[in-house]
């Protein structure tokens, strides 16, 4: 079997040639960063399988590529990019890859919980503009953190709250256990928690997750933090809800729309902290990512009977 690469930038070029094998099956390193959906036909022709970063697969532009069998997306986010029923339908079966970032992102959630706690990105903002801001913080320590949803991500979440002093709530679709971390219901987690963190995967019955009755019933004053996606969220709710006070600060790294437009409200408000989808960006994680796709490649090219 014959794979692509589709959009390799030039970081992740890098390290897929650091992590590749020499036993590893043929793969074509194309370094274009999100291919314009015209270019997949000619792209994609030839292939049995491809490995795909951050660019939109419509259906429609696979059609013309019969010997596509396999899309390996870089990540959990698939539905963001394309329809894996429908290429399923066709044919076209898409495996996705879990855990590669639990650390990552989870760092990355500590770290907008304290910029956020703290005012970090505005008095940071101010003081390159040549103005001596000083933004009163919430102290952490001794805090309450809801977890809504609780997979590998909000495990370390958890641990590294726990390791500073967070007293730690999670709430999850099925039974978990966690030392340390006290499972309750969602209302309970809601009103309780000074900061609320989303990880729960993308679905159709999670999208919208987050509404506006759940906003209002966060405890007032708290700070919620969504290194998940942003579909899990009313936005419009969530804007209110800043807008006059019932939350104190929104730490964001996932939007319903990305990258976010430049006119959007969330740019020009001072209680949010804004990150560009870049949780799961760190060096360890990619080379796990992209080792973990070049594992399924290779079950692939086995399971053809040509390994």
């Amino acid at each position: 079997m014959r794979g692509v690469f589709l959009d390799a930038d030039e970081e992740m070029a890098r390290i897929f040639v650091e992590v590749r094998k020499p036993d590893d099956p043929p793969i074509w390193v194309n370094r274009q960063p999100r291919v314009p959906p015209e270019d997949l036909p000619r792209l994609l022709s030839g292939y049995e399988f491809a490995l795909v970063d951050h660019s939109a697969l419509p259906l429609a532009m696979l059609v013309s590529c019969p010997r596509l069998q396999h899309i390996i997306f870089l990540g959990t986010g698939a539905r963001s990019y394309m329809d894996p029923e429908a290429l399923a339908a066709h044919g076209i079966r898409v495996h996705t890859i879990k855990g590669y970032g639990d650390t990552a992102v989870a760092e990355h959630t500590i770290a907008l919980m304290w910029a956020a706690a703290r005012g970090i990105a505005r008095m940071d903002q101010a003081v390159r503009g040549g103005e001596w801001l000083r933004v009163p913080g919430m102290q952490l320590t001794g805090k309450t953190l809801g977890l809504i949803g609780f997979g590998g991500i909000a495990a370390e979440v958890a641990r590294l709250a726990l390791g500073s002093g967070m007293r730690v709530l999670a709430w999850n679709r099925s039974p978990k256990s966690f030392a340390g971390v006290a499972f309750v219901p969602l209302d309970v987690l809601l009103a309780e928690s000074h900061v609320v963190s989303l990880h729960l995967l993308l679905t159709e019955e999670t999208r919208g997750f987050l509404n506006a009755a759940r906003i209002r019933a966060m405890r007032p004053g708290a700070i919620l933090v969504n290194t998940a996606r942003g579909a899990l969220v009313d936005e419009a709710a969530m804007l209110r809800a800043l807008q006059d006070g019932h939350l104190r600060h929104a730490a964001l790294d996932v939007y319903a729309h990305e990258p976010l437009p430049q006119d959007h409200p969330l740019v020009r408000m001072e209680n949010v902290t804004l990150s560009a989808h870049s949780g799961f960006l760190t060096p360890e994680a990619n080379a796990t990512l992209l080792r973990r796709a070049l594992d399924i490649a290779r079950t692939l090219t086995v399971h053809k009977g040509l390994g």
